[in-house]
């Protein structure tokens, strides 16, 4: 469709995941379930950590703050979604494809930052425990986290600012189930050489670099790690970061896997399936990761649910 001028498009179609009718609600009804199960399971973490004494650390401030993400992350996409699952209309219009593109990189930039933070704040707790209080007080982990949102966000505005400068022409076909950069840089009828340069510096910025600070991390976490003594301390260790490790493989996989060739993204369809991964179903196992990995969140969990009654009451920090 196109606007009274005739050289703009003023909505898209989102082709989702066309199917049979039956297997349609098949999908309804397990992304529906996914979707309230992740909003039941990270508001819990969010308010285990808020009210747990035990959990006031900058290593679960940070898993606070991974949650309170998520939550809006999977808000973004999966709505939209289950709309079109149950009506079969698939058209959104202009604006709200580009609001829906501006959350999706914010979120998704903040997180690939965030990330990095926490794998820095395991660095210090791993490499430095004496001097880890005095390296990570409180000020700084809200500094660090603030400027985790807000580097993310006002990269999702760069990005948006060049993106909503292109002229869309028609087709309007998106074949996507979400509103992202490279379907849409693919549809344009105006040049996107600049917007392609900048949303490659962005990315970057705000996905490698965080990534090479994982990695950087990292290796001098097991560096450390190997050279403890004993084997229950080196299980110890590892133990208090495996679960941040393993949400970190499964999110850069993922995300590096569907954005290393984005020119390919309206031609594969598995590459809108590996979307669903890093879009919803990373999101839904983020929190069953933190719960089976960590002792010390399944405890305040369980007090969380069952009730403070039938626990102790938590030793002061």
């Amino acid at each position: 469709m196109r606007n009274l001028s005739g050289d703009q498009v003023e909505e898209f179609v989102l082709v989702g995941f066309p199917t049979s009718p039956p297997f349609q609600l098949l999908l309804f009804s397990l992304f529906l379930a996914i979707y309230l199960f992740t909003l039941f399971e990270n508001a819990l973490i969010i308010s285990t950590v808020w009210l747990s004494p035990s959990l006031h650390r900058p290593m679960y401030f940070f898993l606070g703050h991974l949650s309170f993400l998520e939550l809006w992350y999977i808000n973004v996409t999966v709505p939209r979604l289950l709309g079109a699952f149950l009506t079969q209309d698939r058209r959104v219009s202009y604006i709200g494809c580009m609001t829906q593109l501006y959350f999706f990189i914010a979120l998704a930039c903040t997180e690939c930052v965030l990330l990095a933070v926490m794998a820095y704040d395991r660095y210090l707790a791993i490499c430095e425990p004496l001097r880890y209080p005095s390296l990570m007080p409180p000020r700084l982990a809200t500094h660090l986290a603030a400027a985790s949102w807000g580097s993310g966000f006002f990269s999702s505005m760069m990005k948006l600012l060049f993106i909503s400068r292109l002229s869309y022409c028609g087709p309007n076909t998106i074949n996507h189930f979400f509103c992202d950069i490279s379907p849409l840089l693919n549809l344009t009828c105006s040049d996107k050489e600049q917007a392609e340069i900048v949303d490659f510096l962005l990315a970057l910025v705000m996905i490698l670099l965080p990534l090479l600070a994982v990695v950087s991390s990292y290796a001098a976490i097991v560096v450390a790690i190997l050279r403890i003594p004993t084997a229950q301390g080196r299980q110890k260790a590892f133990s208090t970061c495996v679960s941040h490790l393993t949400v970190v493989v499964i999110y850069y996989s993922s995300t590096l896997f569907t954005y290393a060739r984005p020119q390919a993204m309206y031609t594969f369809n598995h590459n809108k399936i590996v979307s669903v991964l890093y879009t919803v179903i990373v999101p839904f196992l983020n929190p069953a990761i933190y719960c089976l990995r960590n002792k010390e969140v399944k405890d305040a969990l369980k007090k969380t649910v069952l009730g403070r009654c039938h626990y102790p009451r938590d030793a002061p920090d």
